[in-house]
């Protein structure tokens, strides 16, 4: 039988009725800055649930106030949080979707911190504050506030967790060379905090439910990783027990990525098959996936497990829905939605 876009997938306990992904998007628009979510966020979310996302991935959700790339983004660093997340699960699952959350620590790119911390004292770009070295004692506290994070989202009744690797936030900073300039354990081996990260939450969440980890496959800089070596990161967190991996590409380097890199259609699609053929864990493709033909071919192609359709979700929460129809599928379409879609009704 054909796999392809629209096949269920299953991973661990997880089970996802199709290979659509919403990736974490930041929304910024936590209550009152206190990292609490809202009615609104709740909405945002389920909507897409309606419109036929087989997972969805809450956005970045900080481990510490001062781990939020803004005063407006979310955080699960007291059990107060708790609550309004599950709301938002509870809304998803109703309406047919599995749920994840990207927990994270945006590090050096902690833009409403007075003083942000990073792996070393570099600024991300000359208009960005100094960040402060963290003590090595620092570090190991930052590891069981990753995981108490993770045991609140637990609670909160998601079904995977998502771990933030990329895109230059506290774990890619300690990856990088770019950023990692310490003399202590953390230093002489790039992958030992992810690895810690890893275990530790791996500690406080179900057996059955997996861990994603979002990474940068290269940094798109002359003097930061490439794929090879990106790949060496992986097997390391694979090892430590990622079960699957969210291909993305730079953010540590302030000329890199955006301004110069992914004008075009399917631009990571090469990483993520690097990394579905390297590794053993199934793997997101992300990257202007948007168009339905070329997120299906992704996956046809053995070139991705799951496609993640970013701003094309935003501008239409059933961009699912409305794949299907262009791709000719037959799915089980919302009671309510049926007449809408006479052609893929199951």
């Amino acid at each position: 039988m054909t796999t392809d876009l629209y096949s269920p997938l299953s991973i661990k306990g997880l089970t996802l009725k199709n290979r659509i992904v919403m990736p974490p998007m930041c929304m910024y628009s936590a209550r009152n800055q206190d990292g609490y979510s809202t009615d609104w966020h709740v909405m945002h979310y389920a909507s897409r649930a309606i419109g036929g996302t087989g997972l969805i991935i809450i956005e970045m959700t900080n481990i510490e106030p001062d781990g939020r790339i803004s005063n407006n983004c979310l955080g699960l660093w007291e059990d107060g949080q708790i609550e309004g997340l599950a709301k938002i699960v509870a809304a998803c699952h109703t309406a047919g979707a599995k749920v994840a959350i990207q927990i994270a620590h945006a590090g050096r790119k902690a833009t409403d911190a007075i003083t942000p911390v990073s792996a070393s004292a570099i600024p991300f770009d000359g208009a960005s504050k100094t960040p402060r070295a963290l003590s090595t004692a620092e570090v190991s506290d930052m590891v069981n506030k990753y995981a108490a994070a993770v045991k609140r989202a637990v609670k909160a009744g998601v079904d995977a967790i998502e771990l933030h690797g990329a895109h230059g936030y506290l774990i890619h900073q300690f990856q990088s060379a770019l950023t990692n300039k310490r003399t202590d354990r953390y230093g002489a081996d790039k992958a030992l905090f992810g690895t810690e990260v890893i275990q530790a939450v791996k500690q406080v969440m179900p057996t059955e439910m997996p861990l994603l980890f979002r990474i940068s496959a290269t940094e798109f800089d002359a003097n930061g990783y490439r794929l090879a070596e990106s790949l060496q990161l992986a097997t390391a967190y694979q090892q430590a027990g990622v079960d699957v991996f969210h291909v993305s590409a730079g953010g540590e380097s302030p000329t890199g990525p955006s301004a110069t890199i992914g004008s075009d259609a399917g631009y990571q699609l090469g990483l993520a098959a690097a990394y579905k053929q390297a590794l053993t864990t199934p793997v997101i493709a992300v990257g202007k996936l948007s168009n339905p033909q070329l997120a299906n071919a992704a996956i046809l192609n053995n070139q991705a497990d799951m496609v993640a359709v970013g701003r094309a979700l935003l501008r239409d929460p059933y961009w699912a829905l409305n794949a299907a129809d262009t791709l000719n599928k037959t799915i089980e379409l919302p009671k309510q939605y049926v007449r809408a879609f006479p052609a893929a009704t199951k």
